[in-house]
């Protein structure tokens, strides 16, 4: 990976996340239900607490030691022992289908579908998850198959602040995040209407 990501708002955790295909994938698994910005920020309190982020390492560790390093404050994310065991799954599917090496999800993809296919599989990545991802390797990474921006929609707008594909700065993530209020307060509105 040859990008500078600045979505944890934290050096240390973006050169991280720049650094580590895994640890940007463990971010993006951890961005539900949780301040964006924290939410990247986890990969490196895993990387200090428990020394590694080989996915081997984390797949083999004991579930009750490695939620322990999870949840011990500042936690990983709100749910910090529940998130531990997604990325436990993360890391075992990661070895089963990739051998351990996070980045072969997108750089072995043959085409935009391909890649949000293999993304869709992964343990806690939904439709809307996979779409964000793509979007992001799309808009920070180069990852531009043919095609990519009409295969993964709105997440892909040249230019939008919609998700964390978004966020280069802490400008960026304030318009993220601004963005994200809007919807909620729409659909909030939307619920009361009907």
């Amino acid at each position: 990976m040859q990008a500078t990501i600045t979505i944890a708002q934290d050096p240390a955790a973006d050169a991280l996340l720049s650094r580590d295909p895994f640890a940007l994938l463990t971010g993006m698994l951890l961005d539900q239900q949780y301040p964006m910005e924290h939410a990247f920020r986890g990969p490196a309190k895993l990387l200090d607490r428990f020394g590694t982020l080989d996915p081997r390492a984390i797949a083999a560790a004991e579930p009750g030691a490695f939620a322990d390093l999870a949840a011990t404050p500042p936690a990983i994310h709100r749910y910090g022992r529940s998130m531990a065991g997604r990325i436990q799954a993360l890391a075992a599917h990661v070895i089963e289908h990739y051998d351990g090496d996070a980045e072969r999800i997108w750089t072995e993809a043959d085409d935009t579908a391909d890649l949000l296919n293999r993304l869709r599989e992964l343990p806690g990545f939904g439709d809307q998850k996979a779409r964000i991802f793509a979007a992001l390797l799309g808009k920070q990474l180069g990852i531009q198959p043919a095609g990519w921006r009409e295969a993964i929609g709105p997440y892909a707008e040249p230019g939008s602040f919609r998700s964390v594909a978004d966020v280069v700065d802490a400008e960026s993530l304030t318009k993220v995040r601004a963005f994200k209020q809007q919807v909620k307060a729409a659909a909030k509105a939307k619920a009361s209407d009907g």
